[in-house]
């Protein structure tokens, strides 16, 4: 016999237990010491389980054990199921795991790094043309809206993508004039940086062909300088700022919705980026008792400094449940769009290199001033001239190192540029899951030279970068499981079209970028992303094994259950 100590309850407990392994290892965080007393017993214990601790993932070692005991929201003990299951006491409740789900695994939570849980909440109670195969598909579901709105309403909602329509052509405020039946319209494509306005909608912001873009946005014209209804990054605020907000009951639903759908994939923390009026949605559910996901708030770049400091002030940044984190700036659009910066012109749209948002001037003065203010920040840049501009304002903040800086997407990146993220410190947060979308037309729009750098997660990893792993949700389905096939295969779902594979991710690297990735992107690395004792207890039932299984299987990947604190907040057909 052998004494081991583990946490119980945030106290020292020592028990005795065997040292037969049957092939798992002890967990590192038990270590021999001097025996005390045991008070309190685990109020959970689950056993003859499959457990990735999350240890040894970063070198392809996973380490996994048979039992893991859960208390006060905690990961209490992890080893074999004689050395667990004889801490359990007469109210602990026994999960024997595997007896009823043959081939289950057991998995720390998913940490999506990269969400907009309000905007698809709020896509789920209005027009989702999420899919459809063509313009007139996309007109039809329109029209049928429309005959269910009320009179004097708007048709919000959006998340078409041309690219899926033989024609690709942008729909046009004619197409929609035909369908919406006077409603004002303004439906946004699937990446959000660029939108559809009919006529009405255009007429209410009273954009004419005299109207000029603001700075980072662009107003499409037809060949006699009327606008087309495409309206292009910042220039969508001209219709979106006469749009009536939602009432607080959508609000309130639209939330709940869409952290229902997080908590069913098996993802148990998110870093956001929604309206501060969600942030205060959030809030008030936490006080109710009903958060059942963890959320980390981002506030927006652009805010004044004053604002900034007061949102922060709002709440206590140590809530584990929900706080504000980093300050979240758009340096440029999408590919889709053709809106994302480059360096040089689109290969299939020559003259045209994309709209950034600031000039780096201004960037750097804005980047400093909010550094100094003690705040994090993100960049969104998906195009190499934005993520270079990025990289350029990080480079004169005092601190960078310590700052854990990141640059959101890093979709398309200078080779020499990877290796100044490495340098800066800087982080680079990505969501595998866009691929499986862009690689029908990406090679298109940047020629195959730079498209040989793009998405290029392995480049990443192997300069030594940290990558933060997420889902782009609901610009992307909220599974991580698209992402981590998406990763580590690189071709598209059917299995039939690959984009550069040397930039595939082994499974192990995957998972990491999943969990522990995204914890240490929010400062968090200590307490959530593993299962050992003292870590938060998150984690998810799976009706695979998706660190060994054959990556295509990993689409088809099932949540059984997900645990948020050792809470049961989504179960699905798991059976105990």
């Amino acid at each position: 016999m052998r004494t081991w100590t583990v946490l119980l309850s945030g106290s020292l407990c020592i028990a005795s237990l065997s040292t037969a392994q049957t092939g798992v290892r002890h967990h590192a965080a038990l270590r021999h010491e001097k025996p005390a007393a045991r008070t309190t017993a685990p109020e959970m214990v689950f056993f003859n389980a499959v457990i990735y601790t999350g240890n040894g993932l970063a070198e392809g070692k996973p380490e996994t054990v048979q039992a893991m005991a859960v208390g006060g929201g905690k990961v209490l003990a992890t080893g074999t199921n004689d050395e667990v299951t004889r801490l359990a006491g007469p109210k602990t409740r026994l999960f024997d795991v595997d007896s009823a789900n043959t081939g289950s695994a057991i998995f720390p939570g998913f940490n999506d790094a990269h969400t907009h849980l309000g905007p698809a909440g709020r896509m789920k109670l209005s027009l989702d043309l999420t899919g459809v195969k063509s313009l007139a598909a996309m007109l039809a579901q329109t029209q049928a809206y429309a005959g269910k709105t009320p009179a004097g309403h708007w048709i919000t909602g959006g998340n078409w993508d041309q690219t899926l329509w033989a024609a690709k052509a942008l729909p046009t405020r004619q197409d929609l004039d035909r369908v919406t039946a006077g409603h004002p319209a303004f439906l946004e494509r699937i990446d959000g940086h660029i939108a559809v306005a009919n006529s009405a909608a255009l007429a209410a912001a009273h954009i004419t062909a005299q109207t000029r873009a603001p700075q980072g946005g662009a107003i499409d014209r037809d060949a006699a300088g009327e606008p087309t209804g495409i309206l292009r990054e910042s220039a969508k605020a001209l219709v979106t700022k006469l749009i009536p907000p939602p009432s607080p009951e959508e609000r309130r639903k639209a939330d709940e919705l869409a952290i229902a759908d997080a908590l069913a994939h098996g993802v148990t923390s998110v870093q956001d980026f929604s309206d501060w009026q969600d942030f205060l949605v959030f809030e008030q559910m936490e006080k109710e008792g009903k958060l059942d996901l963890r959320i980390t708030e981002w506030l927006p770049f652009k805010a004044p400094l004053a604002r900034l400091k007061a949102m922060r002030a709002h709440h206590d940044a140590r809530d584990p449940m929900l706080h504000t984190g980093m300050l979240k700036g758009f340096l440029d659009g999408s590919l889709g769009s053709r809106t994302a910066a480059l360096k040089a012109p689109y290969a299939d749209d020559p003259g045209n290199t994309g709209l950034p948002q600031y000039t780096q001037a201004q960037l750097n003065r804005m980047a400093l001033e909010r550094a100094r203010a003690g705040f994090q920040m993100g960049f969104h840049a998906i195009g190499d001239k934005a993520a270079a501009m990025a990289l350029d304002a990080y480079a004169h903040l005092p601190g960078v190192k310590k700052a854990r800086d990141r640059i959101e997407h890093a979709q398309v990146v200078d080779p020499a540029d990877i290796r100044r993220f490495a340098q800066l410190g800087v982080i680079a947060s990505m969501q595998p899951n866009h691929l499986l979308t862009d690689m029908n037309w990406a090679e298109a729009r940047l020629g195959p030279k730079r498209a040989a750098y793009s998405y290029a997660w392995k480049k990443f990893l192997d300069a030594g970068v940290p990558l933060a792993f997420g889902t782009d949700y609901p610009v992307e389905p909220i599974s991580p499981f698209r992402g981590l096939y998406a990763a580590v295969t690189r071709m598209n779902v059917a299995g039939t079209k690959s984009y550069f594979p040397e930039n595939r991710l082994t499974q192990d690297q995957a998972l990491y970028a999943y969990t522990q990735g995204p914890a240490y992107a929010e400062f968090a690395e200590k307490r959530k992303g593993k299962l050992e004792p003292g870590y938060d207890a998150d984690f998810v039932l799976l009706d695979m094994d998706i660190a060994k299984v054959a990556a295509p299987a990993i689409l088809y990947c099932n949540v059984l259950g997900t645990y948020v604190g050792g809470r049961e907040v989504f179960i699905g057909h798991a059976k105990y």
